[in-house]
């Protein structure tokens, strides 16, 4: 899909699609840029001191720039900056920060030429992507020095993602013939002085968490099944009584996921085998019974976070705004990265209560005192020197311990710095470094729990499953065979994760 990119509000699912950008052609959008970064320059060979362009940065705003410095300023800008630190951004990250950068200058009110938003085009027509180090912001001024990457890139310097390679950007522009742009007054400042870096983790981590969740949705309906559950639980009268909308879709993805089920039972059947089977509590326990509860909280939240994300995206996020048709300036603090950061710390939660609630149904499942006769840790052979999932639930428990550890708020743990000009920052990046660390885990724990799913299937027979089960076992079965003697299983677990991440357990 190619993205055409104006003024216009861009969506979370565009920038997703988008294999181009193409730099709206429309006269009125054109001088709208044109008129607005006019306007900037015409101040600034006027002689009036503009932050970030005709002085200084942060505390040394106080030094003034003449015009004809102010070329040397932005360059210098992005290479002090060079100092990024820790493991590199993904291609994709660091491809979707590209674009993000792009919409958000192309709003008109950071005073860019159109020169600028054509440079970006070509970086993604081109597939140049910037290589972007994952650590170095606290998420106000913006992220600085991880978009000082993007900017050096556009300038000719440091390295690329260019098919398949990591190669540096001189090399690949002599390949290609094209020459290193020179930053017009303020142009260095607009690419880094804003909240993409963060977004584009988050955006990312979004996309793995959200089939995240629908996978896990499968393996709560599952449990339903081979536990043997109720389903009063997921009954429609249940969720209209408490009108969250997040609950009642959780509720409606399981029922449906059980349908044609024959192992579930209903409120009746309960009631009738009461005084029949002293084994059977009158109802489930609650990592069953309120599952759609726990789940529901993550749906509306998940649904909050993208909408702030997307807003954010959509932002004039950089310092100074520039009104280019009342001809105004505006010193401001829009780089402040706190949405995303109260974001990604809210589904830092969301992520840890999954976890646990993952790691308290698998424990039911291998429980032979709590798992209605499917045996001692799933074993299929009965030999007492066999140990089935036994070392499997260690190896999920401690994965959620790793996930629920790290819910720290990161947005608390503001770092002056700056010279005490920054004496208050976001941590927005931290934040959606920290939410995105957690979905390595989640797909381990999904894994093995669906490894284990499977082996439970085996036991109950899979002529008995619903259809949405049915699919899932013969997915697993096709790559896994059943567990019945001791074996290794981290292979097994790493094969199941590439299902899960390529959504085929929703």
């Amino acid at each position: 899909m190619r993205l055409e990119i104006s003024n216009k509000y861009v969506t979370l699912n565009e920038i997703k699609e988008a294999q181009e950008i193409n730099i709206s052609e429309e006269k009125k959008f054109l001088d709208f840029i044109n008129h607005t970064h006019d306007f900037l320059m015409n101040q600034i060979k006027d002689g009036k001191p503009i932050y970030g362009i005709t002085t200084g940065y942060g505390a040394s705003g106080k030094n003034y720039v003449s015009y004809e410095d102010s070329e040397t300023l932005q360059k210098n800008l992005f290479r002090f900056h060079g100092c990024g630190i820790g493991e590199n951004l993904s291609l994709k990250v660091c491809r979707y920060s590209v674009i993000m950068r792009t919409v958000s200058l192309s709003k008109a009110r950071s005073g860019v030429s159109i020169n600028l938003l054509k440079r970006l085009e070509m970086l993604i027509k081109e597939d140049i992507i910037p290589v972007i180090p994952s650590q170095g912001s606290v998420g106000a001024s913006g992220d600085l020095t991880p978009l000082s990457y993007i900017a050096a890139v556009i300038a000719g310097e440091r390295e690329v993602y260019y098919k398949g390679e990591i190669r540096d950007v001189k090399e690949v522009y002599a390949q290609l013939n094209i020459t290193a742009y020179t930053f017009k007054p303020k142009e260095a400042l607009a690419i880094m002085n804003g909240t993409t870096i963060m977004s584009a983790i988050a955006l990312n981590a979004i996309e793995e968490f959200e089939i995240i969740l629908d996978s896990m949705e499968s393996y709560v309906a599952a449990m339903f099944e081979v536990l043997l559950g109720d389903d009063t639980p997921v009954a429609d009268f249940v969720h209209e009584s408490k009108p969250f909308s997040g609950q009642i879709a959780a509720a409606k993805n399981i029922k449906r996921k059980i349908e044609g089920s024959s192992l579930t039972h209903g409120r009746d059947d309960r009631y009738d085998k009461f005084f029949k089977n002293n084994d059977l509590n009158i109802q489930d326990t609650y990592s069953m019974r309120c599952a759609p509860q726990v789940l529901g909280v993550i749906r509306d939240n998940l649904l909050i976070s993208k909408n702030w994300v997307e807003t954010e995206i959509n932002s004039v996020n950089d310092n100074p705004l520039i009104d280019g048709e009342n001809q105004r300036i505006y010193t401001s603090g829009n780089f402040y990265g706190g949405y995303v950061a109260h974001a990604m710390d809210t589904l830092k939660i969301c992520a840890a209560n999954l976890a646990d609630l993952l790691d308290k149904e698998f424990a039911l499942l291998v429980d032979h005192k709590f798992n209605r006769g499917l045996g001692e840790n799933l074993k299929l052979s009965k030999e007492p020197y066999y140990h089935g999932f036994k070392a499997m639930q260690i190896s999920l428990s401690s994965l959620s311990a790793d996930v629920i550890k790290n819910t720290t708020a990161a947005s608390i743990h503001s770092r002056p710095t700056e010279s005490l000009n920054q004496d208050k920052v976001s941590m927005g990046t931290t934040a959606a470094l920290d939410f995105a660390k957690m979905m390595p885990d989640l797909h381990n724990m999904l894994a093995i729990a669906f490894l284990g799913m499977a082996q439970a299937v085996d036991i109950r027979g899979q002529e008995k499953v619903s259809p949405h089960l049915k699919n899932i076992h013969d997915e697993i079965r096709e790559i896994i065979e059943p567990l019945i003697e001791d074996r290794r299983m981290d292979f097994d677990i790493k094969n199941i994760k590439v299902l899960l991440k390529n959504a085929k357990f929703i």
